[in-house]
């Protein structure tokens, strides 16, 4: 017989084709109840720890929201700020009736403390951020700051993928950080950048729509169109 560990092992699906887990990564803002084993939440963190951060320093920190009266303390902030949102896409004609995303999203803020995990991404503060931030380059500096915190969330939103979890990125309750901030007990070096809501989820996976790329890249310089699939020639 085996091991309960191995049996485990053997019950958690994991998918390891890359490119069929990039192509297929939906927004699952429709999730299940059933909890989920923290030993997977273990497994989507230390995937987000594989990424890349500034200088190497691995300032993030991950909060991980379980607790149902704390999920619903944050769940109120989101809907306040999803109600914004609502409105602004109500104004250029989308709404839940004719848009399947803001219906989607509209889910979501109306069902986020139903989802068995918050994890919430953060980045501590350096010493070193004070003088930048103070600096005549303070905004190239603030615009490049999140580039040591997404490259771990989009790791995140791939493993959950990988390992059959429902996931999406938001960012509604960065717009009350001190609220958040007081719900979590954070230090002030310690700033949000994200909240992603991880379940099974209700729906499929994948695949996903996206523009092509002869629609986004160019060659060399802006406006010299890149070469299109299957144009061996050099340029």
């Amino acid at each position: 017989m085996l091991c309960q560990a191995q049996q485990e092992e053997e019950d958690i699906m994991v998918e390891t084709d890359l490119f069929d887990i990039m192509y297929s990564c939906r927004s699952m803002r429709r999730l299940k109840t059933d909890p989920v084993p923290f030993e997977l939440i273990h497994k989507v963190i230390e995937a987000g720890t594989q990424g890349p951060s500034g200088g190497g320093v691995q300032a993030w920190r991950f909060v991980v929201v379980a607790e149902q009266q704390v999920k619903e303390q944050i769940a109120e902030i989101y809907l306040r700020g999803w109600r914004g949102a609502e409105a602004n896409y109500a104004k250029a004609g989308l709404t839940p009736e004719n848009s399947k995303n803001v219906r989607a999203a509209a889910y979501l803020a109306e069902h986020l403390a139903e989802a068995p995990v918050l994890l919430i991404p953060c980045l501590r503060a350096r010493k070193s951020h004070a003088a930048r931030l103070n600096g005549p380059h303070r905004e190239t500096f603030l615009r490049i700051l999140g580039g040591s915190i997404y490259p771990a969330i989009q790791n995140m939103l791939l493993a959950c993928r990988a390992l059959g979890l429902g996931a999406s990125l938001t960012t509604i309750t960065t717009l009350y950080e001190d609220e958040m901030r007081k719900i979590l007990d954070l230090p002030e070096f310690i700033t949000t950048y994200a909240l992603i809501p991880i379940g099974y989820p209700k729906g499929k996976f994948g695949p996903v729509t996206r523009r092509p790329v002869e629609e986004v890249a160019w060659l060399n310089r802006y406006g010299k169109a890149f070469p299109q699939q299957g144009d061996t020639k050099n340029p």
